[in-house]
This record gives C-alpha cells, sequence and structure tokens, in this order.
C-alpha cells in the first residue's frame, strides 16, 4: 500500500485534473456481470496521464460510475489506482452514498487504500437544506479528518443548489480544499465568500475566461477531456499560465476555442439538462471514439442512450483526439 502525503491544501491544488472513468469489461451493461472493471485499462491511462503531466485525478463521480459499481468493484478499482499513482500526483475517489454513515465507511476505506482525498456530493434520496447539506460534510471531515474534501456541486445529481451560504459555511471545514465547480457566472462571488480557502476547479471549457476573471486564484480545471488526448488539457493548461506571465492571451484564447467547439456536440441540441440525463453514456462514448482510452460499456440502468445523443457525443471525441494530433508537438 502506498505511503500517504500530509493532507493537502488548497494551494496545492493546480493545473489540469482529470476525471476518469472507470473502464468497463465488455459485459459490464448486463446485470449480471459481477467484476465489471478493466483493472488494465484504468492503471494503464492512470500512469499515461501522469506522462503526459496531468496534474491530479478524480474519479468515481457520475461517468465515473460511482453509483453503480459494487463495493468490491470500488476498492478494487481505488487500490490499483493507487498502487499505481503511488503519490506523484494528487489522486481523489468518489465516496458520495445515500447517507452519512455509508459514506464515512467509503471515506475512511479510501484513505486506507492510499487515496489523498474524497470527491464528494451531497446524500440524493431527500433533497437537502442548507443545515443538512453544511452538516454532512462537517460530519465526513470529523469522521476521516486525513482525507481531503473535493465538493462536487453537481446540482443536476445531487438536488442542491449549492447556495451562496453553503460556501460561505463548508469553507470553514479545513479538509475542503478545492470544488469540481459548474456555475462560472457565480465564481468571482464564491471566491470572495470563501476567502481563498477553496480553489474551485472549472471546466475545461471555462479555464480560459476563469483566468482572465481571476489569475491569481482560478488556477486549476477540471477536464473530461484529457480522457480523450491529455496532450490537449496540459496544453490549455501551459498557454494559460504562460498568458498569465506575458499578458499576452491570444494563443490560450485560440486553445480554449477550439476546446469548446471539439465539445459543442457532446451536449444534445445544446441542452445541460438533457445532457445531464445520459452524462455516463455520452461522456464514456465520447472517450472511446476518441481512442485514446477504452472507457467501455455502461452499467446498468444507465446504459441506456439515444442513438442520436451517442452520435454528437462521438462526433465530439473525434473532434477532440483531431485537437491531439494539432498539439502532439
Amino acid at each position: 500500500m502506498p505511503k500517504k502525503r500530509d493532507r493537502l491544501q488548497a494551494s496545492d491544488v493546480q493545473g489540469a485534473w482529470a476525471i476518469l472513468p472507470t473502464p468497463a469489461t465488455p459485459d459490464a451493461s448486463d446485470w449480471r456481470s459481477e467484476r465489471t472493471v478493466r483493472v488494465d485499462e484504468a492503471t494503464r491511462a492512470a500512469e499515461a496521464m501522469i506522462a503526459a503531466g496531468i496534474d491530479g485525478i478524480l474519479t468515481l463521480g457520475t461517468f465515473g460510475e460511482g453509483a453503480t459499481l459494487t463495493w468490491e468493484e470500488k476498492v478494487e478499482f481505488m487500490g490499483a489506482l493507487a498502487e499505481t499513482v503511488r503519490g506523484r500526483i494528487p489522486l481523489f475517489g468518489g465516496t458520495t452514498s445515500l447517507n452519512t454513515r455509508e459514506t464515512v465507511r467509503q471515506t475512511k476505506a479510501a484513505s486506507e487504500l492510499g487515496l489523498d482525498g474524497t470527491m464528494l456530493g451531497v446524500p440524493m434520496w431527500c433533497k437537502s437544506d442548507l443545515p443538512t447539506a453544511v452538516g454532512f460534510f462537517r460530519d465526513v471531515a470529523e469522521a476521516v479528518p486525513d482525507m481531503a474534501i473535493c465538493m462536487y456541486a453537481n446540482v443536476e445529481a445531487f438536488k442542491f443548489e449549492f447556495p451562496r451560504p453553503f460556501w460561505a459555511q463548508v469553507s470553514e471545514i479545513p479538509q475542503v480544499i478545492c470544488a469540481k465547480y459548474l456555475n462560472i457566472s457565480q465564481l468571482m462571488t464564491d471566491i470572495k465568500l470563501t476567502k481563498g480557502r477553496i480553489r474551485f476547479l472549472t471546466t475545461e471549457g471555462d479555464h480560459y475566461p476563469a483566468a482572465r476573471i481571476d489569475p491569481e486564484e482560478c488556477t486549476a480545471f477540471w477536464t473530461s477531456g484529457a480522457c480523450c488526448d491529455p496532450k490537449v488539457s496540459v496544453m490549455l493548461r501551459d498557454e494559460v499560465r504562460a498568458a498569465k506571465r506575458s499578458n499576452d492571451w491570444t494563443r490560450a484564447k485560440s486553445i480554449a476555442d477550439d476546446v469548446k467547439a471539439a465539445n459543442a456536440t457532446l451536449f444534445p441540441r445544446g441542452d445541460i439538462a438533457e445532457f445531464a440525463k445520459y452524462n455516463i453514456g455520452l461522456e464514456k462514448a465520447r472517450i472511446d471514439a476518441a481512442g485514446w482510452m477504452q472507457a467501455g460499456p455502461c452499467r446498468p440502468p444507465y446504459h441506456l442512450v439515444p442513438e442520436e445523443f451517442l452520435a454528437g457525443a462521438r462526433k465530439a471525441g473525434l473532434a477532440w483526439a483531431e485537437l491531439g494530433r494539432k498539439y502532439g508537438g
């Protein structure tokens, strides 16, 4: 088992953080299947991402299929990743469940396996109010104090709006160091509320505009596109960093525009809410089409996706692969 580093801080969250799917065996869409994790592909991809320059790995979220893996599969997957990464970059595994006690159990296990943190959303059976959501994160942090927490701020998934008072309160929890974040229109407000105690990981498509909003605080982003080819994500990171030094944003904007264009057909009819219904299947179809990684089929019950939507996802994957060739040097 790899030796764990000291608990990460917000200042440790820098650069391009890849969102990794849980690669699936060919029979994974059959509910009768029991061991559906392609460990060899997971560890290959993690090693290749480190070699490409990716700064951190997040997994076991939505298209990481944290909700559809068995506990035994989660343990196997997290353990293999921890043994592969060996502390060279931060590694977070999602431990969201339907209740506090199970989340604590899973988070303790992730810590014992050698992960640095958890990507954590609120339990989603009943819609949480503000005290319930904040109390949940306080309890998990108290139970597993050595684990850093990345807030999984997905409104569609967790039926919670993540309002401004929420950010002000959870920023007082030392273990909460970053957030997988979508709402760039509220970014400046949330940065001020949290006083720099939380690093907001915007999408790869929002990294350029976020860096223009606040170059000092917006130093990291999450990227699912890295699974289509991490060179593009690393190039975006490097050009934004160079622009901050030179104040010439021409090259960074050009790459950001390319990324935005490549991602365009991933969202059915441009509708984020519709995308959220089929997130797992669409992301895995995009990754498989790009060819850098083999994500494999989806686990039930989320393996049924309209073919029209899948066609758009595959087109996005091919577009990203073309960017990989463009920026390969």
